[in-house]
C-alpha cells in the first residue's frame, strides 16, 4: 500500500485520440457547410471573406488536432496538452463559431 504503482492508462489515450478525430471531422463538415451557405446565392465579398477566414481557422485547428493525435499515438503515456496548443484550439473553435454567427445574420 505504501508503494507507488505505475499508472495504467488503459484505453484512455485511444479514446482521446478518437475524440480528436471526431472533433476534426465535425469541424471539417461545419466548414464545408458554412462555405456552401456563404456561396449559395453567388460569390460576394463578405461571403468570400468569411469563407477564407473559416478555412484558415479550420486549418489552424487541424494542425493542433493532428499534433495531438500524433502525440497520443506515439507514446503509451502522452504528455499533457501544451497550454499554447490548448489556447489555439479554443481560439479557433470560438472564432469558427463567430464566423458561423456572421453567416446566419
Amino acid at each position: 500500500m505504501g508503494g507507488v504503482s505505475e499508472r495504467d492508462p488503459g484505453l484512455q489515450p485511444e479514446r482521446t485520440r478518437l475524440a480528436w478525430r471526431r472533433t476534426t471531422l465535425a469541424a471539417t463538415v461545419v466548414t464545408v457547410l458554412a462555405a456552401r451557405s456563404a456561396l449559395h446565392d453567388g460569390a460576394s465579398a463578405p461571403g468570400l471573406a468569411v469563407c477564407a477566414a473559416g478555412s484558415l481557422l479550420w486549418l489552424g485547428f487541424l494542425v493542433v488536432a493532428h499534433h495531438r493525435i500524433r502525440a497520443l499515438a506515439v507514446t503509451g503515456r502522452p504528455p499533457a496538452l501544451a497550454p499554447r496548443h490548448a489556447t489555439a484550439a479554443v481560439l479557433c473553435t470560438v472564432a469558427l463559431a463567430l464566423c458561423a454567427t456572421l453567416l446566419v445574420l
